[in-house]
């Protein structure tokens, strides 16, 4: 079962320490951990289900390019860390 972590500054807002959630695909084990932490959600996702603009999720510490329909696939003991993104210049 993969295990999704949640960023530090999210976690000043909300409680939702790591989870180890079932799920085939970056949606479906993001899915879980709402079920777990449902006041992530609005954090992480827009109305529309996609990424917001400053969230950034690796897996294994690979960048997870499809943002809006997080199909990418995981394995059963895959790292999901979600992160707040940087920006500026």
């Amino acid at each position: 079962m993969p295990r999704v972590t949640f960023p530090q500054v999210l976690q000043r807002h909300v409680s939702c320490p790591p989870v180890t959630v079932d799920g085939a695909t970056v949606r479906a084990a993001l899915e879980a951990a709402f079920v777990i932490y449902p006041e992530v959600r609005g954090y992480l996702l827009d109305d529309t289900g996609a990424l917001r603009q400053h969230v950034t999720v690796f897996v294994d510490g690979v960048v997870v390019r499809d943002r809006t329909r997080l199909q990418t696939r995981v394995a059963a003991g895959a790292a999901i860390d979600v992160l707040q993104a940087l920006s500026g210049g």
